[in-house]
């Protein structure tokens, strides 16, 4: 029995990806039009002085690709902010926001549990399990999130005795992790597993089951979808 392989995607098909993803953000982004003009007249204009003042016309071809280069760029970045505008406050925003990290594409660095405790106010703690160890993520009230995640903590704790068990709130409070700056939180935090750990961190733990809801459905999934898209042609792209 052979192994699915992963659907290749045409060139025409990717195009026509990052044409929807530039769409949806010129939606949100009245700037992204003139900022990735930006981002390619500057270097480019910059290469072609140079070469004419200096004679060697050999800079140009290198113009154009830190052209593109910062193009890309700057279209990912304004894909990023206009995702966490329209998914921010939205149920199950924080876990759409970390599946499109960049180091989940392998699925081996994150294992994602949505929606493992649920108040019936809709506050949802989330378990994610990476090099760090295990990350309770909470999205909701802090008064209820902090038990949920307190509950949570020690049915983990039954399983894992040598694994580290962090706490993460998403808000915008000080003692809290602003969603836009969620992704760049987890991957600071100290690494303590290995790829392979982190597997086997997550099959003993899928024992535990929990309360597992469907989380809302709202424009929280097409955001998502969208942002995972855009990251994904970025990659490709570099």
């Amino acid at each position: 029995m052979t192994s699915a392989t992963p659907e290749k995607v045409g060139f025409r098909q990717r195009v026509r990806q990052i044409f929807q993803v530039f769409k949806f953000v010129r939606g949100h982004d009245r700037l992204i039009v003139p900022l990735m003009l930006a981002a390619f007249l500057v270097p480019l204009l910059v290469g072609i002085g140079v070469a004419w003042l200096t004679g060697l016309w050999v800079i140009v071809p290198l113009a154009v690709l830190i052209a593109v280069l910062a193009t890309l760029i700057v279209f990912s970045r304004r894909v990023q902010k206009a995702t966490y505008a329209q998914v921010e406050g939205q149920p199950g925003a924080a876990l759409a926001v970390l599946e499109s990290m960049p180091g989940n594409r392998n699925q081996r660095n994150w294992k994602f549990t949505p929606a493992v405790q649920v108040s019936q106010q809709q506050d949802v703690v989330h378990r994610v399990v990476g090099r760090p160890g295990v990350v309770l993520l909470g999205e909701g009230a802090p008064h209820r999130v902090k038990q949920l995640i307190s509950t949570e903590r020690k049915r983990v704790s039954r399983v894992l005795t040598d694994v580290a068990i962090h706490d993460v709130i998403v808000g915008e409070d000080e003692d809290k992790v602003s969603i836009r700056k969620l992704q760049s939180h987890l991957q600071k935090m100290p690494k303590t597993l290995t790829p392979n750990q982190v597997g086997q961190v997550a099959q003993r733990l899928q024992g535990l089951g929990g309360a597992r809801p469907p989380i809302p459905k709202g424009p929280m999934p097409k955001s998502a979808r969208a942002m995972k898209g855009a990251k994904q042609q970025m990659y490709r792209g570099r």
